[in-house]
């Protein structure tokens, strides 16, 4: 049975038609396996003698595959499998069928539970074990695949290319997460075929996960001048030319790639980017409202146009995605953070107040601490305008843990304090913050001084 030339590690074994799901992996990897690289388990080698008759309805279920006619073959495997209900080569092919034609969860499950009969039937047989790793990648069980996959480079098979894509769909899950892991089994894969274009691009993504953003440009760099019009490489490039802060260099690659492919998601994101990067939102912003219009439920473009709505002053808009994207994503502090900070500028401080403590109440869970740090300062100015200075005091000690005092903090603490009726703490703040703000703040320091004024009346 012939095999298609091209096929990404996650799909199944044979002919594929469906695609990779965009959360499980976020570039596409090719393998190359040459035609009869893999004979079906039940198919017949014309080159080797028969010893005994063979089953017509097999005969038939082998035809049938090799016409890639999945519903016969579907008919015809489920009969001899009724047969021969612990044949692991019936099985797998009865699997691969069943995987080939799923398009729902109840029939990717079936596929999953006859793969698994198949391994049940013969633990050593490597195939299914390959099959089921790929189609448990595809469904998102990342840690039940990398399992049956690890199993699977520990098994025997006949074809070095097969064992290969096993290490390659390995490398593939653990790229986000143990990237020196990874670049093990891409080596491993390496030695048992001959390397491809997206492998390039995958050692660029390690290199880039393991903080060598130069070591991932050359990478980047040398699949393009073998494919000039490789999509995965270009935007991987101008996304390391910008994080590297090169915005001339990507501004000219990015012309180019959107010459070639002017509707581009990607592409027109990344322009979007360093348009905003280089301070034109105005720029940006009818950028990213075309692609959210073509495609209204990609999260990352919700969020990106309502960062440009904050930045553009267009707060109302900015709030209403924030909102939607919180019922979605509620435990991302920072996702909370920008919604409350929209809410913040509509003088909607209740409601941001109760945001920004559901954020800093998991610390941890901030990419760092000067994020928990700005959320906090937020937190602090909505509680101060919602007249709630506990918090505020509260929120204000998080953000001094990290960050150095500043006229804003300073003047915080002091009216929670004052509010509190810490009358020398409140002095002795707005003191402090008179003596740093340098005319800065006319409306806080005619503030502090009338009531440095009253305080001090009332000792």
């Amino acid at each position: 049975m012939k095999e298609h030339n091209t096929t990404s590690p996650f799909l199944p074994l044979h002919n594929i038609r469906r695609t990779i799901p965009s959360l499980i992996i976020s570039t596409l990897l090719f393998v190359s396996i040459p035609a009869h690289a893999q004979l079906p388990a039940g198919t017949t080698d014309a080159t080797q003698p028969q010893t005994q008759k063979q089953d017509p309805l097999l005969t038939q279920a082998n035809e049938a595959l090799d016409k890639q006619d999945y519903p016969t073959a579907l008919k015809l495997l489920s009969t001899l499998t009724e047969k021969s209900p612990n044949d692991p080569h019936l099985l797998y092919d009865l699997a691969f069928t069943q995987d080939s034609l799923a398009e729902t969860p109840a029939q990717t499950a079936a596929a999953e539970a006859t793969y698994r009969r198949a391994i049940t039937a013969d633990p050593t047989y490597f195939d299914p074990h390959l099959a089921l790793g790929l189609l448990l990648a595809r469904s998102g069980k990342l840690p039940e695949a990398h399992t049956e996959l690890a199993l699977a480079t520990t098994l025997t098979t006949d074809n070095p290319l097969l064992k290969a894509r096993a290490y390659r769909a390995l490398a593939r899950i653990d790229r986000t997460t143990n990237y020196a892991l990874a670049s093990d089994e891409l080596l491993a894969a390496l030695k048992l075929s001959p390397e491809t274009p997206d492998d390039i691009l995958l050692s660029g993504e390690l290199a880039e996960a393991s903080g060598d953003p130069a070591a991932a440009e050359l990478a980047y760099r040398r699949l393009l001048a073998v494919d000039p019009k490789n999509q995965d490489a270009t935007a991987a490039l101008i996304h390391i030319l910008l994080t590297q802060k090169k915005p001339d260099q990507a501004e000219t690659l990015l012309t180019a790639a959107l010459a070639n492919d002017p509707d581009s998601p990607t592409l027109n994101a990344q322009l979007a980017g360093l348009y905003e990067q280089q301070g034109k939102a105005d720029q940006a912003l009818p950028i990213v409202e075309k692609l959210h219009a073509a495609h209204p439920g990609d999260p990352s473009l919700a969020r990106l146009l309502a960062h440009l709505y904050t930045l553009s002053d267009q707060y109302d808009k900015a709030a209403t995605l924030y909102a939607a994207l919180v019922v979605v994503f509620p435990q991302d502090p920072t996702l909370l953070d920008d919604s409350a900070n929209a809410l913040i500028h509509l003088r909607k401080f209740a409601e941001a107040e109760a945001l920004l403590k559901r954020a800093v109440d998991r610390p941890s869970a901030f990419p760092s601490q000067d994020d928990l740090a700005l959320a906090a300062g937020h937190l602090a100015f909505a509680a101060s305008q919602n007249n709630d200075p506990a918090t505020t005091l509260q929120a204000i000690a998080i953000r001094d843990k990290v960050l150095p005092q500043s006229p804003s903090s300073l003047f915080l603490a002091a009216t929670a304090h004052d509010k509190l009726h810490h009358n020398k703490q409140a002095t002795d703040l707005y003191q402090q913050f008179l003596s740093v703000a340098d005319g800065k703040f006319p409306d806080e320091e005619w503030e502090a001084r009338h009531r440095l004024l009253t305080l001090a009346h009332m000792k």
